[in-house]
C-alpha cells in the first residue's frame, strides 16, 4: 500500500476516534491526513470505501500481530488492540449502532474471518469459531486488561492440543 494511501487511511482513524463516523466528513478526514480534500478523493469516492478501507487495513495489521506469538501472547495483544482501539472505543459509546452493524456480518464473511483467524493463531476451525467470539465480546464490552489477559491464557490452555 502506497504512502499516501496509508496517510490517509491514519488520518482517518485520527478523525474517527475524535468524531466518530459519522460526524467525520471528508474534509474532516482531509485535515487529519494533512492533505487537501483532492487528495483524499484521488483514493476514495465516498466516506463508506475509507472506512472499509481501514478496516481491510485493521484486519491486516492485526493478523500480522497475532502470527507467530504463542496463542496466550497473541490472545491477549488482540484483545488489547480491541479493547481499547481508539475508532472503536468512539463508535462504542457514541454510535454502538453503526459498531453493531460492522460486527454484523454475513455468513460467509465471517466464515472468511475466522478463517484467517484460525490460521493466523494456528487454530482448528472450532478453536477459531471460539476465539472470534470471544473477540467480538472484547469489542463490545472490553473489561480490564487484566482480566482479558487472564481469559486469553484460559482460552488458550483450553484450545492447546491434549487439554481435551
Amino acid at each position: 500500500m502506497g504512502r499516501t494511501r496509508l496517510g490517509l487511511l491514519a488520518g482517518a482513524a485520527r478523525a474517527f476516534a475524535e468524531h466518530g463516523v459519522r460526524r467525520s466528513t471528508m474534509q474532516s478526514v482531509a485535515a487529519a491526513a494533512g492533505v487537501a480534500k483532492a487528495t483524499l478523493y484521488n483514493h476514495f469516492r465516498t466516506k463508506d470505501e475509507v472506512v472499509a478501507a481501514l478496516l481491510a487495513l485493521e484486519l491486516d495489521r492485526l493478523t500480522v500481530l497475532a502470527s507467530g506469538l504463542p496463542l496466550a501472547e497473541a490472545l491477549a495483544a488482540l484483545s488489547d488492540e480491541l479493547g481499547g482501539h481508539p475508532v472503536l472505543r468512539r463508535l462504542a459509546s457514541t454510535e454502538p449502532e453503526l459498531l453493531a452493524g460492522l460486527l454484523m456480518l454475513d455468513a460467509e464473511r465471517w466464515s472468511a474471518l475466522v478463517t484467517r483467524l484460525g490460521a493466523a493463531l494456528g487454530l482448528d476451525p472450532d478453536g477459531a469459531e471460539l476465539v472470534g467470539r470471544w473477540l467480538l465480546g472484547v469489542v463490545l464490552q472490553p473489561g480490564r486488561s487484566t482480566t482479558r489477559h487472564r481469559h486469553a491464557a484460559r482460552l488458550a490452555e483450553l484450545l492447546s492440543p491434549g487439554s481435551g
